[in-house]
């Protein structure tokens, strides 16, 4: 039988899952804003946006009722998601790591033929990640990017040192931003780049696309 191959961000989430918890103080010193990530803001509207993308996708669907049901964080989700993305886009910066439209377009290729296709991908990202097929390349660029991130370290994902020392570039780049998170999102936690109690389904996932369960508020 055919092994499905673990994701990048699944690999690296029991380094983050058993780090100690250090969380920042989110304040409301940048109204309308829903964090701020090195000096640059994240609108509420950007977050509501890419919920609403979600939620109109989700409502689409044959299984909207249940999809709908078990997304009670999406706000916080996608927050989560636009902060993790910055992170790691500060991190690969750090390392001398880019990416190209290429490279993403090979992973999303590469994903969609392991799902049977367009429409079973598409369905799945958005099941089991919260991602609406206009938000899918960020996903996989964040697939290809983590990877790349290791091996300019050295590291080896497929190992608890690996792991290890991708969670320390990826932590060391979430201090260096200095995020502050307005408190109706919660705090960030620098150390395991989570928001408040929000645990974001890649930290749970362990196979690709393997069921998820996100915490609910």
């Amino acid at each position: 039988m055919h092994r499905r191959r673990r994701t990048a961000l699944a690999v690296l989430a029991a380094t983050l899952v058993a780090a100690p918890l250090l969380s920042a103080c989110g304040n409301q010193a940048h109204p309308g804003a829903a964090a701020v990530v090195g000096g640059e803001r994240i609108e509420v509207s950007a977050v509501q946006a890419s919920a609403a993308d979600v939620r109109s996708a989700q409502e689409s669907s044959p299984q909207a009722a249940q999809l709908v049901n078990k997304s009670g964080q999406l706000n916080r989700a996608k927050l989560h998601g636009l902060i993790f993305g910055r992170i790691l886009d500060r991190a690969a910066a750090d390392a001398g790591v880019t990416v190209t439209r290429k490279e993403v377009q090979e992973m999303r290729q590469a994903s969609l033929a392991q799902q049977g296709g367009e429409e079973q991908f598409e369905a799945m990202m958005l099941q089991q990640r919260w991602v609406a097929p206009d938000q899918i390349d960020a996903d996989m660029r964040q697939e290809v990017q983590l990877p790349k991130l290791a091996r300019a370290l050295g590291a080896d994902l497929g190992t608890p040192a690996g792991q290890q020392a991708v969670g320390e570039a990826l932590t060391k780049a979430s201090k260096a931003l200095d995020i502050d998170v307005n408190s109706r999102f919660g705090t960030w936690d620098d150390q395991k780049m989570q928001l408040g109690n929000y645990s974001a389904p890649w930290i749970t996932q362990r196979t690709e696309f393997a069921p998820e369960q996100p915490t609910d508020a």
